[in-house]
């Protein structure tokens, strides 16, 4: 059982961020050179001025991250799961895993209606694991870090899911068409899987010139300064890993 902390004294930053330094947080901070520097310090320059979690772009060393287990539900994780939510509906998505926004932690949003309207829609799963798996169909799917890209993937027909929400309650779906895909490609990305690798070889081969673009991008970004490199992100990440 998990269970719940405190109430977040002070403000929105989420404990995860707290005391490390700007440039470490994931997003591109145009213009911004803080690292070394104190968030408790900066947080109101730099976290109020932009969102303080961003969808990343593949190929993010966060999309091939294996999530770690959340241990404790609190006022800062309750925070972040809004900020999740807010950020899926801006992109027009309707699952957004944690590590898509370079949270290593095993965590998921879903609202298979993408309207933020239909809040009876919104479901958080914590620590997911699906335990039963039947059946197969096909389906096309995209990635919000992956803006764009499209593709057939093959999932199982019918899941049952078992997770834990908000308030360290444990609870179990059984889910089949639109939402059991959007858990099972949501679920995939907490192993570090995207939806590309799901993909059969020949429709792989269609996107592949897609794929290298979002790659030459993102590096070209970092050569630019607008992401940090591979090595300092991967250690924001283990920063960020629950103790």
């Amino acid at each position: 059982m998990l269970q719940p902390g405190g109430e977040l004294a002070g403000g929105r930053v989420p404990r995860h961020f707290r005391q490390l330094p700007c440039a470490v947080i994931p997003g591109p901070w145009p213009g911004r050179h803080l690292a070394g520097l104190p968030l408790t310090v900066l947080s109101r320059r730099c976290l109020e001025e932009e969102p303080f979690v961003e969808i990343v772009p593949y190929p993010h060393p966060a999309l091939r991250w294996k999530a770690k287990p959340v241990s404790q539900i609190d006022a800062a994780l309750r925070s972040t799961v809004r900020e999740m939510f807010d950020l899926m509906y801006e992109a027009r998505g309707i699952g957004l895993a944690a590590t898509q926004v370079a949270l290593p932690i095993r965590l998921f949003v879903v609202n298979p209606t993408a309207d933020p309207d239909e809040t009876e829609e919104e479901f958080v799963f914590i620590n997911p694991e699906i335990v039963r798996r039947n059946g197969s169909s096909e389906g096309e799917e995209g990635c919000l870090s992956l803006p764009g890209l499209y593709g057939p993937v093959r999932r199982a027909e019918v899941i049952v899911v078992e997770a834990f929400d908000l308030k360290g309650r444990p609870f179990e779906m059984e889910l089949t068409d639109l939402p059991g895909r959007v858990v099972q490609h949501e679920n995939d990305h907490l192993d570090g899987i995207l939806f590309i690798d799901r993909m059969a070889e020949a429709d792989r081969r269609e996107v592949n010139d897609h794929v290298l673009a979002f790659e030459t991008e993102f590096r070209q970004a970092q050569a630019e300064g607008r992401w940090l490199p591979d090595p300092e992100l991967e250690r924001a990440l283990q920063e960020l890993e629950p103790g």
